[in-house]
């Protein structure tokens, strides 16, 4: 039995009762049971997690054991290959050494049950897990069922116990079918990458596409040429009130202003011009409530709105589905199952929501007939599952935050306001639109301005945008009311040059989004993909945003030199077709992995490990040198810990000569800093994690700190600012004079003065909701906004 579980005696069992309806599986809540010992004669439950069988215990009467899993209890050997591919891509199962005596409890139990429930997650992997402990049972058809709990309430708990089903032998095999294939690739793959980079890399069919966009990403940025370019806007008020329009059509057409001289000829020539309006088109416009959550759109929305990772979202989400203990109630599952494509809900949920609107807000925010919503991944969506959403709406989360730690409050608040406002009324917008035409059409500005009549959803919901999301109504003022023939007052008319800019990196929730688009992957894998990612140093995040290693880099460039059809985009996203047609029953799993296995053999007999070595590490050089020892040419060869070079006698140890394949490093630059501890000079030197100061005494000296970002500490006013990092890798801004001054922030410092109290040093802050970038002094705490030329919102329909 696992450490966190309780034991708990079973009451004595009573001869059961014959009912018919659902609620007849349960007994009263005072005959709970958890992971107990077994009752003989009863049905044993068997789930994944010790937290949701504490929680399915509460609903179970006399006469029910049950017992967690803790993930899977069988999977491929970890040092074989473990598939015959010569046999139909058989695979071979073993159990897993931490769960041998996991296993051997529950085969204990099994022996003393007359029914077994197998509960595991209602997907592909719980299918698989059930499908691995009935293999280890050996019980027959009828003593072995399947039970689904898509929420772990008394409803639906006495639901699935009430409707036992089979094992879905197609959805195992979907899973079988991913297994088996990750596995091919893993261990065929990552050996390429031992020999021609360094051991402990791996290749993973959907992490290497991922970093694949990342990698093209950062490509696309450095290539691109950024070209000046100026835009107009004329600074206008009627009636008190102020406004902008900005320059839309020069001479009828998109005007292309890109030198100052020809933005001053305008201006000077606009400034002598009367303002006077010659159409306004005033139109209303709805913004529908959006679909309740998906895993995926789960995802995006708390990295945008709450700054979580994808695997933080998930791990918070499986808590609140598991069940918390909510004091007297005891333990409750809050959400429904997190891993889902469907934006699909219960009528009992619909009106569940549309009771809790119509009692708390006013009738015109509860629509007419229920909101039904399309999405998902098309004809790829997995409808078996609901969206998220909470199981009791009257649960509300300012209730339940005295029961649940932040993350896990962040989340259901999240998700609770987002599946309410799923059944309320659009949003309604006045959106207005003025044209001035001048010198007789040759100049047409533009004013464009929104207002609220109806907030509708918005009372209890809004979606969160990134920075190169597009403007919406939400970010357009209000402006006076204008009619044909009013003249506006010129106050001045601004030029303002701008550079065009590259397309922006990945954030977590942009490249979820990108994955999803593409059909790269499930939703439910984003988390282990991206973490994956990033402990393989693969990829970090600066700012938020993904930026490839030099290391993820190589691994690309290997990667696509050696399996240039495996891990293509389009490739890559058949095969998740492939994999639900699979569950669908279109396909059998074996004939998949077959028409897998064709092109992939042929890629790994192609390779040839020292022309890629030669080509990645470009070492065309090394064939036309000498061995320094003994004169005989230098090698390219590949050892246990990655590709170097040698003399060619080395491998019969006539000469010993050999050297690291890694270019020269990059050279050590001067500094001002003087060593704290010898007093000798700095250096800058460039390591693995960035630029750092080193004194140039070592190894005598080992002394080394962050680079000081030009700032002094606001605290002490005599340490230097530095970025540096914590213990997980997470950058943050100190003193350097820690531990004697203990001041930090999260937000980046910038070499900017406060134009408030004179203090040169203010962070920068990126609004999650709106994408707005904002300074603060870390003196004073004087807050301003950056200004940065926006794009041109959206045309209102006339």
């Amino acid at each position: 039995m696992p450490d966190n579980e309780e034991e708990v005696k079973p009451k004595k069992p009573r001869a059961p009762r014959k009912k018919k309806d659902a609620e007849a599986v349960l007994e009263t809540a005072d005959d709970e049971v958890t992971d107990a010992a077994p009752v003989k004669g009863g049905a044993l439950v068997i789930v994944e997690s010790p937290t949701k069988a504490k929680t399915i215990g509460k609903y179970l009467g006399r006469g029910y054991t049950v017992k967690a899993t803790v993930g899977h209890l069988r999977d491929l050997p970890k040092r074989e290959l473990g598939v015959d591919v010569d046999n139909g891509f058989t695979p071979k199962y073993v159990t897993i050494k931490e769960k041998a005596k996991t296993l051997a409890e529950i085969k204990k139990a099994a022996k003393a049950a007359d029914r077994i429930l197998l509960a595991t997650d209602p997907d592909r992997e719980g299918e698989a897990i059930a499908w691995h402990v009935a293999s280890q049972l050996n019980g027959d058809g009828g003593r072995i069922r399947r039970v689904l709990f898509h929420e772990i309430t008394k409803d639906a708990v006495a639901q699935a116990l009430a409707n036992p089903l089979d094992i879905d032998q197609r959805k195992v095999d979907a899973q079988q079918a991913r297994r088996v294939l990750d596995r091919l690739v893993g261990y065929k793959a990552s050996p390429v990458l031992w020999k021609s980079i360094k051991t402990g890399l791996s290749a993973g069919r959907v992490q290497t596409v991922a970093l694949r966009l990342i990698i093209e990403r950062e490509e696309e940025i450095r290539k691109f040429v950024p070209q000046e370019y100026w835009t107009i806007a004329a600074d206008l008020e009627k009636d008190g009130q102020a406004f902008q329009a900005r320059l839309q059509k020069l001479s009828g057409h998109k005007p292309e202003i890109k030198t100052e001289q020809a933005a001053r000829e305008i201006v000077a020539e606009v400034e002598k011009l009367p303002f006077v309006v010659t159409s306004v088109s005033t139109g209303e416009r709805r913004r529908k409530a959006p679909a309740p959550f998906t895993t995926s759109t789960m995802q995006q929305e708390a990295a945008k709105q709450l700054g979580f990772s994808a695997g933080r979202t998930m791990r918070a989400a499986q808590k609140l589905y598991e069940g918390v203990e909510l004091g007297e109630q005891g333990s409750v599952g809050l959400i429904t199952y997190m891993r889902t494509d469907s934006v699909r809900v219960s009528d009992a949920a619909i009106k569940q929501a549309r009771e809790y609107i119509n009692a708390q807000f006013d009738k015109r925010y509860l629509p007419d007939e229920p909101n039904v919503h399309k999405g998902g991944r098309g004809s790829k969506v997995q409808d078996a599952h609901e969206a998220i959403r909470p199981t009791e709406v009257g649960l509300r989360p300012e209730d339940m935050k005295k029961y649940l730690e932040r993350d896990l409050f962040k989340l259901y608040q999240l998700i609770w306001r987002r599946f309410l406002a799923s059944q309320m009324t659009p949003a309604v917008y006045e959106a207005t639109k003025v044209d001035f035409e001048l010198a007789n059409g040759k100049f047409l500005f533009r004013a464009t301005g929104s207002r609220v009549l109806f907030d509708g959803y918005h009372a209890l919901y809004s979606e969160a945008h990134e920075a190169e999301d597009a403007k919406t109504l939400d970010s357009l003022a209000p402006i006076p009311p204008l009619k044909q023939g009013d003249r506006a007052t010129l106050k001045q008319v601004v030029p303002s040059q701008h550079f065009t800019e590259p397309p922006p990196r990945y954030s977590e929730a942009s490249l979820v989004k990108e994955l999803e688009r593409l059909g790269i992957g499930r939703p439910s894998t984003y988390a282990a993909i991206i973490s994956t990612l990033r402990t393989r140093w693969y990829a970090t995040a600066k700012d938020r945003r993904f930026q490839p290693t030099p290391q993820g880099e190589t691994v690309w460039k290997v990667l696509k030199r050696s399996f240039p059809e495996v891990f293509e985009v389009g490739f890559t996203a058949n095969m998740e077709n492939e994999l639900d047609k699979i569950e669908e029953g279109d396909l059998a799993w074996q004939d998949v992995l077959g028409e897998f296995w064709k092109p992939f053999s042929v890629a790994l007999e192609a390779i040839d490990i020292n022309k890629i070595i030669h080509e990645v590490h470009d070492l065309s050089g090394v064939a036309a040198e000498k061995c320094p020892k003994c004169g005989s040419p230098l090698e390219v060869k590949s050892g246990r810990f990655g590709p170097y070079i040698a003399c060619a006698r080395y491998a019969t140890k006539e000469c010993d000569y050999s050297r690291s394949i890694k270019k020269d490093k990059v050279p050590d630059r001067p500094s001002d800093e003087i060593c704290k501890e010898c007093g000798a000079p700095m250096v800058i030197k460039t390591g693995r994690y960035g630029e750092f100061l080193a004194c140039t005494r070592y190894p005598k000296c080992k002394y080394t700190q962050p680079v000081p970002l030009g700032i002094k500490c606001p605290k002490c006013g005599v340490g230097d600012l530095a970025e540096r990092r914590t213990k997980r890798g997470r950058t943050f801004y100190g003193c350097l004079r820690y531990p004697d001054c203990d001041y930090s922030t999260w937000n980046k410092p910038v070499v900017v003065p406060c134009p408030n109290c004179g203090f040169v040093g203010m962070e920068e802050i990126t609004s999650k909701a709106t994408g707005e970038t904002t300074r603060k002094c870390l003196k004073c705490g004087h807050t301003m906004v950056v200004e940065d030329a926006a794009p041109e919102p959206e045309e209102v329909a006339s």
